[in-house]
């Protein structure tokens, strides 16, 4: 496979993705008609009356975890990001990326996605790159960084502007749990005047991945985010290439590595189930579906060629 995406029978990765991961969940949202649907709730700023596009089917109605909240009544569910994507990077949190000098390959996608406000600061850009796109917030992270945005909402926006004029995403009708942190986030944003805009993500689309995934063997309390992020990526973007996507303690040549490449938290135990997530995504990376980067990255990108 080169790396233009195109397997040897010369088909794009988006082309191949429906067979290599079953037609269902990650790779399509099971749109009839629609190549590209990642499914999210767009909250309007200043309260505008909700547009009637949508990247459900026609006819769907979205299903919260919980009752429904007042705001819910004004989300658009259109996205207002430009499809198709070509070149996209879905960039974990790995260890496996420190010293990976990645950072330019990173950023040479057309969209680039992150997870969980991950550190971009000079120490880490050759690693990693500074361009996004998009990048997640876990509601646990407004909890215990941010004090719910109760008393540090000004720390909170200082830290997303390295974002620059990003997408934040968050799952605000997912869980009971994560409805109020992110409508603080959303209204925070709104109050400062910032350049991102918040992303809601679509309840059904969670849920539709979390039962592909289970069917294909990965069990788990929970997914993992990155893994929603290339699910998302398999739906949005013609290319799909993913960093830092490693669970494991050592690298390829037996090398001890960090568990992020910022530092060496370690997850909760019995939350996600990392080596089934990684086995999965291993698969679609040897089917041609995507590319796994696990190497140190060359300067020459156009002449790089996948491992």
């Amino acid at each position: 496979m080169e790396r233009g995406g195109r397997s040897e029978r010369g088909r794009t990765a988006g082309d191949s993705a429906d067979e290599a991961v079953g037609g269902a969940g990650a790779a399509r949202c099971q749109c009839p008609g629609a190549s590209h649907c990642l499914l999210v709730l767009h909250l309007p700023r200043g309260g505008a009356t909700p547009g009637t596009q949508r990247n459900d089917p026609a006819g769907s109605t979205v299903r919260p975890e919980m009752g429904e909240k007042p705001e819910q009544r004004r989300l658009l569910q259109d996205t207002p990001i430009k499809l198709p994507l070509k070149r996209c990077s879905v960039v974990g949190n790995g260890g496996i990326l420190k010293n990976s000098r990645c950072g330019e390959q990173i950023d040479e996608a057309d969209f680039v996605m992150r997870c969980n406000l991950p550190p971009l600061s000079r120490e880490y850009t050759d690693d990693v790159g500074t361009k996004t796109q998009l990048v997640t917030v876990n509601p646990s992270i407004i909890d215990k960084r941010f004090q719910n945005l109760l008393w540090s909402r000004k720390s909170f926006v200082e830290s997303v502007s390295v974002y620059k004029q990003s997408y934040v995403y968050m799952p605000a009708f997912s869980t009971k749990r994560g409805t109020d942190p992110s409508l603080r986030v959303y209204y925070t944003l709104e109050d400062f005047g910032t350049n991102q805009t918040v992303l809601f993500a679509n309840p059904n689309f969670l849920r539709n991945v979390g039962k592909f995934w289970k069917s294909k063997g990965v069990h788990s309390k929970r997914l993992s985010t990155g893994l929603f992020m290339v699910s998302a990526a398999l739906s949005l973007c013609e290319e799909v290439t993913i960093y830092g996507f490693w669970p494991f303690q050592m690298d390829l040549g037996g090398r001890h590595i960090s568990h992020h490449y910022y530092d060496n938290m370690l997850p909760l135990s019995g939350v996600h189930a990392m080596p089934e997530e990684f086995l999965q995504l291993w698969h679609l990376h040897k089917s041609g579906v995507l590319q796994m980067q696990l190497d140190q990255c060359k300067k020459d990108v156009s002449s790089k060629k996948p491992h």
